[in-house]
C-alpha cells in the first residue's frame, strides 16, 4: 500500500496536467495480434478516464499479409511501400474491417472485475480522412496506395467534445468515392499536427530507440533524429523515429516511442518522471537556469533532507526567498533535482559556491558538474577572481575538479568572521 499511494502521489501532477489535452495514438497491425493488446485497451480506456481527449490510428501490415497469403496472392513493395493492386485492395479493405470492428468491440467492454467495468466508452470513425494516389514514382504505379491529403479536423474535435475516442483506420477516401490504401504512421502523424494534439504515442516492438550500444536513447531533440536514421537505415525503429520527429517539426509538442510488448509501457512514460520509452520534443527535457520566487518550495524540498544530515547549513524558506536570485537549479519536468547558489563576498573580488546538492536518484549523471560551470560562468560574468566553497562531505569532488586546500585565513574578512568553527568544514579556493 505505501507504494501504491507514493506512486499516485508522483502522478498527480501528470494526471492534471494531461486533463482536457488531445493524444494521438499509433498502434500497428502487430500490436493488435499482440498478446499485450488488452492491456492496452484498459489502459487507453484508464486515460479516457482521466479526461484525456484520445484518437486512436490502429494498423494492419500483418493482418494484410495473412489474407494475400490466404487467397495466395504475392505482395508488392517499392522502396517499402505496398503496391496495392484492386486484389490487394480488397485484402486491405477486409483486414482493415475486420480490425476496426474488433477494436471497437474490446473498447465497448463492460466487464464486472475487470478495468473496463463501467467504463461505457463511445467509440466514433468514419469518414474523416481524405487521401490522394501517391500515383507513378519511378516508373511504378502504385495503383490504390494513397498518402493523407487531409483530416476532417472540426468532424474529429467535434467528437472528442462529446467525449467519444475517435477510431481511424488507415484508409482514406477522395472526393470522387476512391479508397486508398494508407500507412498507419502518415495518418497518425498528419491527424497529430492537423489536430494540434499534445502529444503523438507510437507503439512499437522495442522500448524505445536503442542505439548502436543496445541501450534505451530516451530523449531526442527533432534535429537530432536524422543521424540515428542514417544508423538505422531501413526498419520499422526508423519509421517510428522519423514520424515522431516529424510531428514534432510541424507542432507537436511531444512525441513518444514505447513497447507495445510490455505492459504498462504505456502508462510508464506518460505518469512518472524518466519514462520508459524514447522521447523526442522541441523543447528540452531538463534544463539548467537561474532561480524564481516559484521554485522555493521544490528547493526546500530538494535540501531538507540534506539539511537534517548535517550536510547543508539549515535555510529557512524566508531565506531561500530573499536569496533566490543567488541560485541556480536543474529543472526536469517541473521538479528541482538540483541547485547551486553563488554569494558575492563583500569588499573582496571573490565568491563563494555554496548549497550545492543533486536529489539522490540523479547523481552520477553530470549534474553537479554543470552547475558548477554555471556558477563558475557566473562569477566571471561579475568579475569575480576566486570562487571558494567550504565543505564537510565532498572534499573530493572539489578537489578533482581544480580547487585547491585553503585556509579561514585566505577567506575575504567579510566571510572569515562569520566562519562556523563548530562545523569545521574544509575550505576550498579556485581561481576563475
Amino acid at each position: 500500500m505505501p507504494e501504491y499511494v507514493n506512486w499516485l502521489r508522483h502522478a498527480s501532477p501528470y494526471i492534471n496536467a494531461h486533463r482536457d489535452c488531445t493524444f494521438v495514438v499509433m498502434l500497428p497491425g502487430d500490436g493488435v495480434e499482440h498478446s499485450n493488446f488488452g492491456n492496452i485497451v484498459h489502459d487507453l480506456v484508464l486515460l479516457h478516464s482521466l479526461g484525456v481527449r484520445l484518437v486512436l490510428v490502429h494498423g494492419s501490415r500483418p493482418q494484410i499479409e495473412a489474407r494475400l497469403e490466404a487467397r495466395g496472392l504475392t505482395p508488392h513493395y517499392h522502396h517499402g511501400m505496398r503496391i496495392t493492386d484492386a486484389a490487394t485492395l480488397e485484402c486491405v479493405i477486409d483486414a482493415v474491417g475486420q480490425l476496426r470492428i474488433a477494436i471497437e468491440a474490446r473498447l465497448s467492454m463492460d466487464m464486472a472485475s475487470s478495468p473496463m467495468q463501467g467504463s461505457r466508452l463511445r467509440v466514433a470513425s468514419g469518414n474523416l480522412v481524405t487521401a490522394r494516389p501517391i500515383g507513378v514514382l519511378e516508373g511504378v504505379d502504385y495503383h490504390h496506395t494513397g498518402e493523407v491529403r487531409r483530416v476532417d479536423r472540426k468532424g474529429i474535435n467535434r467528437l472528442l467534445d462529446e467525449r467519444s475516442i475517435v477510431l481511424l483506420s488507415p484508409l482514406g477516401y477522395s472526393p470522387t468515392g476512391e479508397i486508398f490504401n494508407l500507412a498507419c504512421e502518415d495518418v497518425a502523424t498528419r491527424a497529430a499536427i492537423d489536430l494540434g494534439a499534445d502529444k503523438l504515442l507510437l507503439f512499437g516492438a522495442e522500448e524505445g530507440l536503442i542505439d548502436e550500444h543496445g541501450r534505451l536513447v530516451r530523449e531526442l531533440r527533432p534535429q537530432q533524429v536524422p543521424a540515428h536514421l542514417q544508423r538505422l537505415g531501413s526498419n520499422y525503429q526508423a519509421e517510428l523515429l522519423d514520424a515522431a520527429a516529424e510531428a514534432c517539426r510541424g507542432g507537436v509538442a511531444r512525441s513518444h516511442i514505447v513497447s507495445y510488448a510490455e505492459d504498462g509501457a504505456l502508462l510508464t512514460e506518460l505518469f512518472t518522471r524518466d519514462g520508459g520509452g524514447t522521447l523526442v520534443a522541441q523543447e528540452q527535457f531538463e534544463v539548467v537556469r537561474e532561480a524564481a520566487i516559484e521554485d522555493v518550495g521544490g528547493l526546500l524540498d530538494l535540501i531538507s533532507p540534506l539539511e537534517e544530515q548535517g550536510i547543508l547549513v539549515r535555510r529557512s524558506r524566508e531565506v531561500l526567498e530573499r536569496e533566490i536570485e543567488q541560485f541556480s537549479v536543474v529543472e526536469r519536468e517541473g521538479m528541482i533535482i538540483a541547485c547551486a547558489a553563488l554569494y558575492q563576498i563583500a569588499d573582496s573580488d571573490a565568491g563563494e559556491l555554496a548549497c550545492l546538492a543533486v536529489n539522490p536518484e540523479y547523481r552520477h549523471g553530470g549534474r553537479g558538474d554543470e552547475l558548477l560551470e554555471r556558477i563558475e560562468d557566473r562569477a566571471r560574468a561579475q568579475g569575480l577572481k576566486t570562487l571558494f566553497v567550504l565543505t564537510t562531505r565532498t572534499a573530493h569532488w572539489f578537489r578533482e575538479r581544480g580547487f585547491a586546500p585553503s585556509s579561514v585565513e585566505r577567506l575575504p574578512s567579510a566571510r572569515a568572521s562569520l566562519y562556523n568553527y563548530q562545523r569545521n568544514s574544509k575550505i576550498f579556493e579556485k581561481a576563475l
